[in-house]
């Protein structure tokens, strides 16, 4: 169970934002810093485990709160004049870093607040994405969103809300921003895939298993596509037996890795894609230093879940155990992701957590064209494409809290997890194999500093206070 406030003891050496940086002399937020908060829904209590489900969000609470604060435009959105806090993640500056668009030589730096950095443009078939309970206002707040980037609009023919049962499920303001957060950043990645949200009855596993084969049916339908997951909970001994619903001919899964030490079901399940957490690291100017490991994000070996066949090339790290996760992506709050929400934000959050991993992968596959038969199949793509550093982004190693990654280097040569080869044009984020500071064998993203980057603590202050509960007194 995770505590409802705590100030971490464990600092994961990294270059933050401005926007991010907490004074550690007395604990007083920096003007233009802020503070991580976790929401209610992404709070596991001991009773959850193996019944119910939590999402993997976390907010970062700008000084002075977030009333209008807003991205800037791409589109036709409000205008403001960015400053250090800004630099925050927009679909430009993510597609530029993972190589979704053309860059030229004065761009490399992905800027968020560069305006000549393109949206990605590609996508097709269909995207589902599962969530629980009735989020109102989607299709107004994905309007939105895509005003102030310049996105294609989503219209009732390119977005559609299913309930999962047939019936209008009650409404919650905590899971509407993760809904949003998946819907907005898949759209962001793949704007001319069709989108799906799937509104489960409930969190509970039950419920949102059922959601997951309408989903699945859905994308099936469309000839082929992705099911996004950003939810989980703590693994339970008969996981094992609903592996089965991440099957379907023509569909590849992908499932957010958790934001704390250790696994979470069903990012480990071997049918499944597991997106674990890295961290973009910017320079005073928002320009692009490196991508870094992010301390909270998931990972390890899998209790439950034996080792599927295409983790063979790891053996020896992950042993006779499902290694996780498999890819990761920016899930650092505090170099989080615009998204827009009415009911739990009153607007512009700046929102992190492996939640935005899953979606972001998902929009990413579903670009490159690919349509892979089923998750294992993208699975053996993604590790018999092992060590082509044309294909990937390593990621090599870095300081992480109780996860600290270590190389392995049998006969010299580290493992890193690529991304999906060519396709993805090579600049997307990927995993090395690592191991918990006990040795306990486990693959995580980590990084390698640049020397300019070097230095700087991170300290984040998790509260499980709503939102709206902080913006109004």
């Amino acid at each position: 169970m995770k505590p409802r406030t705590f100030l971490s003891p464990l600092l994961c050496i990294a270059m933050t934002t401005a926007g991010a940086t907490l004074s550690v002399a007395d604990g007083r937020p920096d003007p233009v810093g802020g503070q991580v908060l976790t929401p209610d829904t992404s709070i596991e209590h001991a009773d959850h485990i193996g019944h119910v489900a939590h999402t993997n969000t976390k907010i970062l609470f700008l000084t002075g709160g977030m009333d209008n604060v807003h991205p800037p435009s791409g589109g036709a959105g409000e205008e403001i004049a960015p400053g250090p806090s800004y630099f925050y993640e927009t679909p430009a500056s993510l597609g530029c870093v993972y190589r979704l668009t053309s860059v030229s030589s004065a761009q490399i730096g992905c800027n968020p607040t560069d305006p000549t950095l393109l949206n990605p443009s590609g996508g097709a078939k269909a995207i589902a994405i599962v969530d629980a309970y009735d989020y109102p206002t989607a299709f107004s707040d994905l309007q939105m969103f895509s005003a102030q980037f310049g996105l294609p609009a989503p219209t009732t023919a390119n977005f559609h809300v299913v309930h999962a049962t047939g019936t209008l499920p009650k409404a919650d303001s905590g899971w509407s921003l993760e809904a949003a957060l998946d819907i907005e950043w898949a759209h962001a990645m793949a704007p001319q895939a069709k989108i799906y949200l799937i509104e489960a009855a409930s969190n509970s596993f039950a419920d949102l298993l059922t959601a997951v084969n309408v989903a699945s049916n859905l994308v099936a339908k469309a000839g082929g596509g992705e099911v996004s997951m950003s939810w989980g909970g703590s693994e339970f001994s008969f996981e094992r037996f609903y592996d089965g619903y991440f099957v379907k001919s023509g569909v590849v899964y992908f499932a957010a890795a958790g934001d704390s030490a250790g696994t979470i079901w069903p990012s480990t399940s071997p049918n499944v894609i597991s997106a674990g957490g890295t961290s973009n690291s910017r320079d005073a100017n928002g320009n692009l230093q490196a991508q870094l490991a992010w301390s909270s994000t998931g990972g390890g070996a899998s209790k439950y879940e034996s080792r599927p066949s295409y983790q063979s090339a790891i053996s020896h790290v992950v042993g006779s155990k499902r290694g996780t996760p498999d890819v990761a992506a920016g899930a650092d709050p505090s170099t989080g992701v615009w998204v827009y929400n009415v009911p739990y934000c009153s607007g512009w959050c700046i929102v992190g957590g492996t939640s935005v991993a899953a979606p972001v992968w998902s929009g990413i596959v579903n670009a490159a064209g690919r349509f892979s038969t089923s998750s294992q199949v993208e699975l053996s793509t993604i590790y018999s494409n092992l060590g082509k550093a044309s294909d990937f982004t390593d990621i090599a190693q870095g300081s992480c809290g109780p996860n600290q990654a270590t190389w392995l280097e049998p006969a010299g040569i580290s493992a890193p997890v690529p991304a999906v080869p060519s396709a993805h044009q090579g600049n997307d984020p990927s995993l090395i194999a690592g191991s918990y500071a006990d040795g306990t064998a486990a693959p995580f993203p980590a990084v390698t500093l640049r020397p300019e980057a070097q230095g700087g603590v991170l300290v984040q202050m998790e509260i499980s206070s709503p939102l709206r509960r902080m913006v109004s007194p």
